[in-house]
């Protein structure tokens, strides 16, 4: 029997700032290609669960200790990474302190959720318009 190939999974994590006031979100800028700026996020291991996944990754990219609070979406268009086909789970976290950009991460930036004025990686644009329109409805997007 052949190997069956699958989209590589991943996690994002929208971090908000818990002790700033209008909980900012955390953006890391990449170390490594496809540059911009991003959510923090990766690939999850073998035998690891998604939620631990994302805890792991807020802590290597941003050395923060994040509180998971729920999933936002799911996010699998082929054309989201040009390394290749990802599925990402995308949960919303709280954190207390400063982000401290490391890992895979050149530089860390506080932003205002609508006040973000970078060019951002992969399809995080999309993603964080959903994260304002929960914000606003108290409701998830609706699934394109």
């Amino acid at each position: 029997m052949s190997k069956i190939i699958t989209p590589l999974l991943t996690v994002d994590i929208i971090i908000e700032l818990v002790d700033e006031p209008d909980n900012p979100i955390v953006l890391i800028e990449r170390k490594n290609p496809p540059y911009g700026w991003a959510l923090p996020g990766g690939f999850v291991d073998v035998g690891e669960t998604l939620e631990h996944a994302a805890v792991r990754e807020a802590k290597e990219e941003t050395c923060l200790d994040v509180s998971l609070s729920f999933l936002l979406g799911a996010y699998s268009d082929p054309k989201r990474d040009n390394r290749g086909h990802t599925a990402s789970l995308v949960y919303v976290a709280q954190a207390h302190g400063q982000p401290v950009a490391a890992d895979d991460a050149k530089n860390v930036k506080i932003f205002p959720a609508n006040q973000i004025d970078v060019k951002l990686a992969f399809d995080h644009a999309l993603i964080i318009a959903d994260y304002k329109q929960y914000l606003s409805t108290q409701k998830p997007a609706p699934l394109s």
